[in-house]
């Protein structure tokens, strides 16, 4: 009996696996490539959230690929945080003129 109950699993999760896999998108990022990170309210301060507070910041460089679903960014000291990012909170930025850009710590708070 726990043989086929262990069998039902394994079949039950390679279905789920299956639908869930259909609707995924692969992201990939290169080395060097500029991203921007999505802001969590866990990983950041509490003053940085609000209604009208940008939801993300950079653009910053990917520094290496951890594996499929995890990169090391390069972040400035200002960020008390570790650097490494889920993909998920990660997205590229297609804008050319990077330089016009400035992330929030060097805009001030407010």
């Amino acid at each position: 009996m726990h043989v086929q109950v262990h069998k039902r699993i394994i079949k039950q999760n390679e279905q789920y696996k299956r639908r869930v896999d259909k609707h995924r998108k692969q992201v990939v990022f290169k080395e060097g490539d500029l991203v921007w990170i999505h802001l969590r309210q866990e990983c950041f301060p509490d003053d940085r959230f609000g209604k009208l507070k940008p939801r993300a910041d950079g653009p910053f460089k990917v520094l290496q690929r951890i594996n499929d679903n995890a990169y090391k960014i390069k972040l400035p000291s200002e960020y008390d945080i570790f650097g490494t990012f889920n993909v998920a909170d990660l997205s590229l930025c297609y804008d050319d003129k990077v330089d016009s850009w400035v992330n929030l710590f060097s805009r001030g708070r407010g």
